[in-house]
């Protein structure tokens, strides 16, 4: 199993499972659009006995407006 450790945007911080190690970019469901995150640099813990292999994935963008209150109005 390989993790992806996000850097920047709403996921700051956060470790997620990968199916496979081999893709560029992190894409999840956020809200009503996807966050987008991008592989930056080499798999860390590549090897037998040393943990999980990680990424580091670094946010790109949201496909949507993020909206952290999205029942507040503006009147």
């Amino acid at each position: 199993m390989a993790i992806a450790r996000l850097h920047g945007g709403p996921l700051d911080g956060q470790l997620v499972p990968l199916d496979s190690n081999d893709s560029d970019s992190y894409i999840v469901a956020y809200g009503e659009g996807q966050l987008v995150y991008r592989r930056e640099g080499a798999a860390r813990n590549t090897g037998e006995h040393d943990g999980p292999t990680e990424s580091r994935f670094v946010y790109v963008e949201a496909t949507e407006d993020i909206d952290p209150n999205p029942d507040a109005r503006d009147d």
